[in-house]
């Protein structure tokens, strides 16, 4: 197949491209140094790459350069290796691409108020990476995005100043698979979907990753890739969208929502769990569904299923605080003046990620209803009052047995493992938990898509 490929080349950029790869003289860039981009230049330089990490963020360069990581995925002590022995660096100059072989672009692709999409960020990245780009290089994009984003505007900037991609240059689109805090898949063992924008583009970049992880699985295109990964987190989004709506509505008949799922699960086909909560978090799955129902609506088609789901999710906040405050009520208590401590800020357990975490809009919620908020998290220290949206900034308080006994309401938003849920029970006077964090029933535990504790017993209500 290499050879193949090289007949098909006739200035043979591609046949040297892939030499270079294959043994390991290639020259590889990351731009973007965050959840994404570390540990893919970790595997690159690991493979015996040469790798650069590009990124305006002068701590994170600065920090790479020391052999000390800030992402909790990749171990000091392997970053610290390869920085020593030379094979991994970072930097901030942009004039650095010049001496690359090949760019893998990981920059965020954030939603605007207006739920469209900010390809700032792309846009940005490509326009740094074409000032100094060459032939013979490829160029590969793993911000998510909506479908049409390589070949519409990835693909024109790198073509302005005349270099040709396919024949002068290479393009494809390689959507990430990054799950923070997952030790058992990680960036080597995740199958890797790759679109090149013409078939040399596919094969050099399939070698490029075959380099870094174990399989790769190519497309015939960019835009398959590009909507493989919306699939992938639209499929999450409506089926928590579903269980979330089902949690609510087994509240309302006096069903446990968790027992049921556990149930449900135990079929061995045509079912899979998904589990409800205080709404979605991460950097992917509450803005993807948006990418792709904006693509969408370009071409006249409507959404519609996926924005009903966007629109439950997004409501989970609200619902969680209207626990809360039937949980309060039964204490005689308003939430305001009440004194509630949140249990977990970030978006899930054993990570210390909060990007798009609902346990700060719950915050808010709480905030804005005149409660006293506080909260506890061993992964984030302090949460400035822009993050979480209040008046003060905000310090981790100790999860210890005076903490939990001060607060009028203590609320479970992620179920860190390192909790110690026994002694939340005993210490706390009043508990809402939204993980099913606390799975025996105690009387003064209410909990998500669960009847209350005060109504166990008692009929469903009939409208």
């Amino acid at each position: 197949m290499a050879q193949q490929l090289s007949d098909g080349c006739a200035d043979g950029t591609s046949r040297e491209l892939l030499r270079k790869i294959e043994q390991r003289t290639a020259r590889a860039g990351v731009v973007g140094l965050g959840y994404v981009g570390l540990p893919l230049a970790v595997e690159f330089a690991r493979s015996g790459l040469r790798t650069i990490g590009l990124d305006v963020d002068t701590r994170k360069v600065a920090a790479v350069n020391r052999g000390d990581s800030y992402i909790a995925d990749v171990e000091a002590a392997d970053l610290a290796a390869l920085t020593a022995n030379g094979t991994l660096r970072a930097t901030t100059d942009f004039s650095s691409v010049a001496e690359l072989d090949t760019v893998n672009i990981c920059v965020p692709t954030p939603l605007r108020k207006t739920k469209d999409p900010d390809m700032s960020y792309v846009v940005a990245a490509v326009e740094a990476v074409s000032a100094h780009a060459h032939p013979g290089m490829l160029i590969v994009l793993e911000s998510t995005t909506y479908p049409g984003t390589t070949a519409e505007v990835v693909q024109p900037l790198l073509e302005r100043k005349g270099l040709r991609v396919g024949v002068d240059i290479f393009l494809a689109f390689s959507p990430e698979r990054v799950d923070p805090g997952n030790g058992v898949f990680t960036t080597r063992n995740v199958p890797k979907v790759v679109g090149g924008t013409t078939p040399h583009c596919s094969y050099l970049a399939r070698a490029l990753y075959l380099a870094a992880v174990d399989t790769v699985v190519p497309v015939s295109s960019p835009q398959v890739a590009e909507m493989v990964k919306l699939l992938e987190n639209t499929f999450r989004a409506v089926n928590i969208g579903l269980v979330n709506e089902i949690a609510l509505m087994c509240e309302r008949l006096g069903i446990d929502v968790w027992e049921v799922i556990g149930a449900a699960k135990t079929k061995p086909f045509g079912f899979m769990a998904f589990y409800p909560g205080p709404g979605l978090g991460g950097h992917c799955i509450p803005i993807d569904p948006f990418y792709l129902s904006w693509k969408a609506r370009q071409t006249g088609f409507e959404p519609r299923f996926i924005e009903l789901a966007g629109q439950v999710n997004s409501a989970m906040p609200h619902a969680v605080v209207e626990k809360i405050a039937h949980a309060l009520n039964t204490r005689r208590k308003p939430v305001n003046g009440s004194r509630v401590l949140v249990a977990g800020v970030t978006y899930k357990r054993d990570i210390d990620d909060v990007r798009e975490s609902p346990a700060l809009d719950v915050m808010k919620l709480l905030h804005q209803s005149g409660a006293d908020v506080t909260y506890t998290d061993p992964f984030v220290p302090e949460l400035s009052a822009l993050r979480w949206g209040g008046t003060r900034n905000l310090v981790s308080q100790p999860f210890d047995a005076a903490t939990l006994a001060a607060a009028d309401c203590v609320v479970v938003l992620t179920d860190h493992s390192s909790f110690d849920y026994q002694l939340l029970v005993d210490a706390a006077r009043l508990i809402v938990d939204s993980r099913n964090a606390i799975v025996n029933a105690q009387p003064h535990v209410f909990r998500l898509g669960a009847p209350s504790p005060d109504a166990v017993g008692q009929p469903a209500a009939v409208a």
